[in-house]
């Protein structure tokens, strides 16, 4: 089993994403889709990773599996966040970590990939908690979703 190395994640980035995923938490359905949605816009192409958006003739934004996803994503990756201080690393559940890493890899998820969904997040964020955002609290936010992405690619390898 390989050991990921985890780059420290201070009390005051804790802090700061503590602070705005407690601000954020009600509005979790409604930000997840928005987090998604601004995926698309960004990469229309992203859509055809996901096996049902694929013949959908639903609108995005009325996609009742599409909410699930974008929901289930949103606060998980949020709630790794806020996990990642105590914790001292990605607090995923192993089984979880693999299959999102075996999804991943299957759906061809490359660096650009998770770049553009890194965008959409800190954008996201920003947008729900403008009183509160800051570039420190942007940075918090950043080293915990490349953790969590660490934490995928790690399991993003063939099953042999």
């Amino acid at each position: 089993m390989s050991t990921l190395e985890v780059r420290s994640f201070t009390e005051e980035q804790e802090a700061l994403v503590v602070k705005s995923w407690n601000a954020m938490k009600k509005n979790s359905g409604e930000l997840g889709l928005k987090f998604f949605l601004k995926i698309f816009e960004i990469a229309p192409s992203a859509q055809k990773m996901f096996s049902f958006l694929k013949d959908s003739q639903v609108p995005l934004e009325k996609n009742p599996k599409l909410k699930t996803h974008a929901v289930s994503v949103f606060v998980m990756t949020c709630e790794s966040a806020v996990q990642l201080r105590k914790a001292g690393k990605v607090t995923v559940r192993e089984s979880t970590l693999k299959k999102l890493g075996a999804s991943h890899l299957k759906n061809g998820v490359v660096d650009e990939h998770f770049e553009v969904t890194k965008f959409a997040l800190l954008e996201t964020i920003k947008e729900a908690v403008p009183e509160i955002w800051s570039p420190a609290m942007k940075d918090a936010w950043g080293e915990a979703y490349d953790q969590l992405v660490g934490a995928i690619k790690s399991e993003m390898k063939p099953s042999s």
